[in-house]
This record gives structure tokens, C-alpha cells and sequence, in this order.
């Protein structure tokens, strides 16, 4: 399923739905009035209402304060005078062609012993609408058609094109095999042709990243356009993002812009998620804390409200470039075999084992796919073998409710009762939470608390977030902000999504805190993170894994601009090793090194570092020693990173974007020997090797002439130095002579041997001993 798909339950317009209310208001006529909430035409005014009707809002304020005095009999005798007096005003349908073309529709009306109240294609073999013009059809005969044929046409293709959208969507949520769901985007590539909008927007994006169908940008590119012009915010997002990456267009930053705020405008989460990290990091507009605030905080309010009592989904953070440079780093997925493992050991009653992947099931994550089913049952088997965990996540589950299991209070009440008797933390929050809110218990403030309390000091995030909430709101204690403050970060500290998003509110707010844009910021966009398209995190990281780099990039990129800095490393990655082939050759470097940028941003070591390495060998831009220098001291200083401090120590050796500095070589080398065992090794070699240069460097900036001319060899050796001198060189000279003769005398020299017949043999008398 595509990255919107995932997202579009909850993707509804989020200022339609004022918008419409605000219109609706705007259309109202000066000769109308709003009674009950509906609209009615006046048919006559009292002399009370014989005023110009320009000061229609003024008597309308004057009615409302004379209302207040009125009991309520007498109110409700003026609506039924209003009500008698007025006539609901409601659309016209005139009748086209029949037997009463141009004559009013009547509605209600009577049709084979049935009242219609719309029109209706009952009686009628081509499905057309119609409607009677009288009361009584049978008796006048009087009717005609609600729309015209081409209308008609239209209205049935399109209920044509749904039914087979609803085929397709079908086959896709009920399997979750690859087959099937090829065989369901089929029928949504059919339901596309027909002009069916969310099957368009379920094709487009299975088309530009490859989901159950071939990858292919240019058709999406199409599509988005289509979608645009009917005012898709999903399709303006697309397309933005498609300007944004230069995939299929024309990089234009000024373009997506446009389109992304179009989306936002429709209420697209994602296309406010990417503004939000627009104006916070300041690309393409003037940075703006305030404006990311506003764009990520009604994100995070979605995605606040998404999270049930058994938590989201987890969101799994793999970063490419550390398993290629790190194979045996654990990388947080479970092996297939470790998983069976687990399996055979829950199978032979471990319970342990039975918890942990009753949890991996119920979260889903680490190469688990989330299945409530496999949850429930072995959450069941370490229940009935007296573990305490396993109840309490019983409970949650019966609390919750889903498919698998039925929502029931008191069988979730039983679980946590069990549990918390035992001491179990969970156990001990969930009946906190029935107390709180009265689920299957009467409402007890007081006990919520005790139980909260309980759990809190076991470190249970649960009952830290659920304490905090109420010295927040003051249920059941007194307010206290700081007791609030407290508990929310101690379960933030626990990654729980809602402490994030309840301390970004305080510092958003100014609450029980000095107001700070910037936390609230980060906080807000913590939680905008955790949302339910983070899984396409995980779908790119498969894609990558299968060979299908294309497929990955995309999605990365797609990920990246909604400010993920591992997706944007990982898209660094991949272009970066020149793996994605819609990406020309010549723009790899570049759109790597963007992306390397924006991912050191945000505070990754090896994209600082990997900036450094572009300006230093010039990839994706000129070579520049002094940004390479500036990209690396920024990753030794913040990081201590010791791959920088290695490079820092390389520059200044061969003074590289810097003065030459041997002595500060060596200082960072060894800092580098000292961040990381891994570094000693060549840290030893380089310093060999500056050992050596400095050597060197030193013998060629003496001077030996000078030197000895500031020897004093009368004072140094005394007045007969050179007497002595002379006596030591002849002592060598003649040792040297002895041991050569000594040389000659062992060795002697055939004597009967001849170059110009070197095949003879000498006399035996002449041959060297043996």
C-alpha cells in the first residue's frame, strides 16, 4: 500500500469543512433568516421588522438580548410564530422532457406505493433519474427527468468506475499477498481510466514508486497534473514533490513551493509536514520558527489523536550507509532464523519468549509485521501460565479492542486487576486508566491516581504520561505544572509519542515553562514523525534490499522532504554510490551532496563528515579545501568524531586549506587515537610517517657549515685537536688496510682462469679448497 494510501483515513480536508460552513453563510440572502439552523425565506414582516434591511445584523443582536428575558413559553411561541410565518427554502429541480418538461419537481411523491423524497431511477431499465411533478404518479402521470442524458451518462460511468474502485480496494485490504495486491491495482488502474479521482491518486503513486506496478515517473507525472487541475490536494503535493526533486521536471524550488502550499491548503498532512520542516531548516522560504510551529503542530494533533492505549506503531530507523561500512552492526532487524527461534522456544512454553513475540506482534517492528492475532494467542499462553506482563497486555487489548479481539471493559478490568496485584506496572496503569475514565468502574480520581503513581515509580511510561496528564489538568490533585512538567519527560525519556506532543504543547504555550518556539518545534516534529507514513520507512529499506534502488530513492526523497534525516542520508547514500538510475550520472553528486547537507543539519556525524569529503575532492562541487576544513572541525568539535580529527590531522601535515602545522598534526592524531580504539592503528602509521617528514624537514633547515663555524674546537677538544684527530684517522686507515690484505689472503684467485675460454675447467691444483 502507497505512502498517501496509509495516510488518507486520516487525510481529510482540514479547512473544507470550515470553509463550506463560512460559504454557506456568505450565500445567504438579506431577505432570509437562520431558525433552528436552517435557512427560511421570510414571506412577510411584522411591523417590527419593517426597517431597511441593511441593518439586518443589528435587530438580529437586538432580538437575541430580548430573548433572554423571554421564559421559555414565550420562546418557544415566537419560533412557532417564526415557523408559521416562513418557508423552508430548498433547492428546485425542474423536470426535464417526460410528460411535464420545465414543470417543478414535487417532493414528496408517491410511486407504486412508495413516497420518494429525491429522485430516483426506480421503474427504469437504463438507471435515469426522474421525479413526479404531482403528489400522486399513478393518478397524474405526470413526470420527468432529473438530469439530462449526457448527465445521466456520466453519473452511471462514474458509479461504474466506483464499483470497480471498491473491487480493487477490496482485494487490496482483505490479502497481503503480492499476487492479489497486482491483481487489485488492476482494477484501480481501470477505475483510474475512467476518470475515478482516489483510484488516480492510489495509481499515480503506485507508479512513481513502484508498488504493484512498473515504476514509471513520467505517467505519474501525468496523473499528478490531472489530479491538480481537479484540485487534489494529494495530486498538488505529488506534483510539488516532483518539482522539489527534479524527478520527471524541471527542478523549480519556487514551483513545489507553490504546489505544496496548495496541498496544505486542502488539508494534505504530508504537504503541511513538509512546510513545517521548509520553514524551520529555511529552504526555499525566509526561516521562520513561527510558521513551521503552526505547519507541525496541526500535523502532531493528528497524529496525537491516532494513538491508541496500546501505542503506535514502531517506527524503525536503518541507516544504509552504517551497514554497508558496519556488517555486523546490529541494525535493529530480527534474522528470520533468530525470529523461528523465539517461535520454537514459545511452541516448548518459554514464557518469556511468548511475551516478546506477543509484543513484536502487537507493535509490529524489527522485521515482524504487526498481527493482533499471533499477539492475542501468545499473550494467552504466558497468561494462563501466571505471567503478570502478558495480562496486562490482555487487558490493553480487550481495553482497546480490534478485528481479533472484542472491546470489552470488564474482561480488560479482570487482566489488569491480575496484573497489578502481582505488581506488574502495565497492570497497575490500566486500572488507573478504568478509574480515570470509568471503563467497566465507577469514575475514582483517587485511586487513578494511586494506581498511576504506583506504576509511574516502577518507570512505566504509561503511568508517567497518565500522572502528568493529571497534575496537568488538575484531575483529582491540585494543578502543578512543574509535578506535570516532570513526569512528561520522564516518559518522554521512554519515546512515548504523547509525552512528546504534551511537552511540545507547554513549550508552544509558555506553560508551566519559559515559551520556546524552538523546543516546541523540535517536539512537534518528533511526534509529526512518529505518524502512520513512517512506515514507508521501512518499505524503501525493503525496496533497497530487493536491488530496487529506483524504487528506494524515491521513496527516500519522498521522506526526506518531509524532514526525516535518516531519509535523507539514506537518499544520500544511494546517489552517492550511483545506484539509482533515474538519476542522471551528472547530477548524483550534487543532489547527494543537498542531501548530505541537510541530513548534517540535523546533527549526522557521517553526512558532516561526507561533506568535507565532497568539498575535498571536489565531488558535486569545486574543490575547496577550507569548507572541507570548516565541514570536518564541525564534526570533531560537536561530534568528536575521530575520523574528522584524522582528517583534520592530514590538512594540517600537508597543509591543506590551512597553514602547515606538524606539531597540530600530531595533536589531532592523537585525539583521534583516543575517540576511537579504531583509529590506533593508522594513527600510529601516520605518526610513523610525520616521524620520518619531520626528520627530514629538520636535517633540511640546518645549516652545517654554520653550525661548525660557531664550534670552538681549541676550547671544545683542547689546543692539540688536530693532533688527535690525525692519530684517530690514521688508527682507522690502518685498521682498514689490515683487514683487507686479511680479505686477500683467504680468498685466493684462480689463476688459470681465461675469458676467452670460460667453458675450461682450472687444474685441480688450482681449484679453491673444499
Amino acid at each position: 500500500m502507497s505512502l498517501l494510501d496509509e495516510e488518507g483515513n486520516q487525510d481529510e480536508s482540514l479547512e473544507s469543512k470550515t470553509l463550506s460552513a463560512e460559504d454557506q453563510v456568505k450565500d445567504h440572502s438579506t431577505g432570509t433568516r437562520v431558525v433552528a439552523g436552517q435557512i427560511f425565506l421570510e414571506s412577510g414582516k411584522s411591523d417590527s421588522q419593517s426597517e431597511n434591511e441593511e441593518n439586518f445584523h443589528s435587530q438580529e443582536e437586538e432580538k437575541d438580548s430580548s430573548l433572554e428575558e423571554l421564559n421559555s413559553l414565550e420562546m418557544s411561541n415566537l419560533l412557532n410564530k417564526d415557523l408559521e410565518e416562513a418557508e423552508i427554502q430548498s433547492p428546485v429541480l425542474t423536470a426535464i422532457g417526460g410528460t411535464a418538461d420545465g414543470e417543478p419537481c414535487h417532493f414528496p411523491f408517491l410511486f407504486m406505493e412508495k413516497e420518494y423524497a429525491e429522485c430516483t431511477a426506480d421503474g427504469r431499465e437504463d438507471g435515469r433519474l426522474w421525479c413526479a411533478t404531482t403528489y400522486d404518479y399513478k393518478k397524474d402521470q405526470k413526470w420527468g427527468f432529473c438530469e439530462s442524458e449526457e448527465q445521466s451518462n456520466k453519473r452511471r460511468q462514474m458509479q461504474e468506475a466506483e464499483d470497480v474502485y471498491q473491487i480493487g480496494m477490496k482485494i487490496l485490504n482483505e490479502s497481503s499477498k503480492k499476487a492479489q495486491k497486482k491483481v487489485a491495482y488492476q482494477y484501480l488502474l481501470k477505475a483510474a481510466d475512467m476518470n475515478h479521482t482516489k483510484a488516480m491518486e492510489k495509481v499515480s503513486y503506485a507508479l512513481l514508486f513502484g508498488d504493484y506496478l512498473k515504476q514509471n515517473i513520467q505517467s505519474s507525472k501525468e496523473l499528478f497534473e490531472k489530479l491538480t487541475e481537479e484540485g487534489s490536494p494529494k495530486g498538488q503535493m505529488a506534483l510539488g514533490f516532483l518539482y522539489a526533486s527534479g524527478l520527471g521536471v524541471n527542478s523549480s524550488q519556487a514551483k513545489a513551493l507553490v504546489y505544496y502550499t496548495f496541498g496544505a491548503l486542502g488539508g494534505n498532512l504530508i504537504a503541511h509536514m513538509i512546510l513545517g520542516y521548509r520553514y524551520w531548516a529555511g529552504i526555499g522560504v525566509l526561516q521562520s520558527c513561527e510558521s513551521a510551529l503552526t505547519h507541525y503542530r496541526l500535523v502532531a494533533n493528528h497524529v496525537a489523536s491516532d494513538i491508541s492505549l496500546t501505542g503506535g506503531t514502531v517506527v524503525q530507523r536503518i541507516r544504509l550507509a552504517d551497514e554497508v561500512e558496519n556488517p555486523g552492526m546490529a541494525s535493529g532487524m530480527l534474522e528470520e532464523d533468530l525470529i523461528q527461534y523465539y517461535q520454537f522456544l514459545a511452541e516448548k512454553g518459554d514464557v518469556q519468549a511468548q511475551v516478546g513475540l506477543g509484543q513484536l506482534h502487537l507493535h509490529g517492528g524489527r522485521g515482524v509485521e504487526q498481527n493482533h492475532q499471533r499477539a492475542f494467542e501468545y499473550f494467552n499462553q504466558a497468561a494462563n501460565a501466571g505471567n503478570s506482563h502478558a495480562m496486562a497486555f490482555l487487558g490493553k487489548m480487550y481495553s482497546e479492542g480490534s478485528d481479533v479481539v472484542p472491546q470489552s471493559n470488564e474482561t480488560a478490568l479482570q487482566y489488569f486487576k491480575k496484573a497489578a496485584d502481582m505488581g506488574n506496572p502495565v497492570g497497575q496503569s490500566g486500572l488507573g486508566m478504568a478509574y480515570l475514565y470509568g471503563r467497566g468502574v465507577p469514575v475514582n480520581y483517587e485511586l487513578a491516581l494511586k494506581y498511576f503513581q504506583k506504576a509511574a515509580e516502577q518507570g512505566w511510561v504509561d503511568g508517567q504520561l497518565q500522572l502528568g496528564s493529571m497534575y496537568y489538568n488538575g484531575i483529582g490533585v491540585k494543578k502543578d505544572y512543574k509535578q506535570a512538567l516532570k513526569y512528561f519527560n520522564l516518559a518522554s525519556q521512554g519515546g512515548h509519542i504523547l509525552a512528546f506532543y504534551n511537552l511540545a504543547q507547554m513549550h508552544a504555550t509558555g506553560t508551566g515553562v519559559m515559551r520556546s518556539c524552538h523546543t516546541a518545534v523540535e517536539l512537534f516534529k518528533n511526534v509529526c514523525e512518529r505518524g502512520r507514513w513512517s512506515e514507508r520507512l521501512m518499505t524503501a529499506y525493503n525496496s533497497y534490499k530487493d536491488g530496487d534502488s529506483n524504487s528506494a530513492v524515491v521513496q527516500y526523497l519522498l521522506l526526506a522532504e518531509q524532514g526525516y534525516e535518516v531519509a535523507q542520508s539514506n537518499a544520500a547514500f544511494i546517489l552517492d554510490q550511483k545506484e539509482a538510475s533515474i538519476v542522471g550520472e551528472n547530477e548524483t553528486y550534487p543532489r547527494a551532496l543537498l542531501h548530505w547537507n541537510r541530513a548534517a543539519s540535523q546533527g549526522y556525524t557521517v553526512a558532516r563528515i561526507k561533506l568535507g569529503d565532497y568539498h575535498f575532492y571536489g565531488f558535486g562541487t569545486d574543490v575547496d579545501y577550507e569548507t572541507a576544513f570548516i565541514h570536518y572541525r564541525l564534526a570533531s568539535e560537536q561530534q568528536h568524531s575521530a575520523q574528522a580529527m584524522f582528517n583534520l590531522g592530514y590538512m594540517h601535515e600537508k597543509g591543506l586549506g590551512i597553514k602547515q602545522d606538524i606539531h597540530l598534526a600530531k595533536r589531532f592524531y592523537d585525539m583521534a587515537a583516543e575517540a576511537s580504539p579504531d583509529a590506533q592503528v593508522p594513527v600510529f602509521l601516520a605518526l610513523c610517517k610525520l616521524g620520518v617528514i619531520y626528520s627530514l624537514q629538520y636535517i633540511r633547515e640546518i645549516n652545517i657549515r654554520e653550525v661548525f663555524s660557531h664550534i670552538d674546537m681549541d676550547q671544545l677538544l683542547g689546543p692539540e685537536w688536530d693532533l688527535y684527530l690525525m692519530t684517530i684517522i690514521a688508527l682507522l686507515l690502518g685498521t682498514i688496510i689490515a683487514y683487507r690484505q686479511r680479505q686477500h689472503q683467504a680468498i685466493p684467485r684462480p689463476a688459470g682462469l681465461r675469458p676467452a675460454v670460460p667453458q675450461q675447467e682450472p687444474p685441480p691444483e688450482h681449484q679453491p679448497p673444499q
